[in-house]
C-alpha cells in the first residue's frame, strides 16, 4: 500500500512542476486595459474571381482587373 501512495504521491508532484513551467514560460498579458492596447490591424478581404474563396488582399494575383487566390486560378475561367 505505501508503494501506491508513494508513487500517486511522484505522479502528482511532476504534474504539478510540469504544469507550473508551462505556466511560467507563457506570457503574460500586459496590464493595460483592452481599448488602451493598440488595435489590431483589420486587413481588407478579397473574393477570388473563380472559385469564390474570401481571402486577404495582399495575397491576392491580380489578372486582368481580377482578383485570384492563386496562380493556377488565373489560368481558369471566371465565373
Amino acid at each position: 500500500m505505501t508503494r501506491i501512495l508513494f508513487w500517486i504521491a511522484l505522479i502528482v508532484l511532476i504534474v504539478m512542476a510540469v504544469r507550473a513551467k508551462l505556466r511560467a514560460m507563457t506570457p503574460k498579458e500586459p496590464d493595460a486595459p483592452r481599448a488602451e492596447r493598440e488595435p489590431a490591424q483589420v486587413e481588407s478581404m478579397t473574393r477570388c474571381a473563380h472559385c469564390g474563396v474570401h481571402f486577404p488582399a495582399s495575397e491576392a494575383v491580380r489578372a486582368d482587373g481580377l482578383d485570384y487566390c492563386s496562380p493556377a486560378h488565373v489560368r481558369l475561367p471566371a465565373q
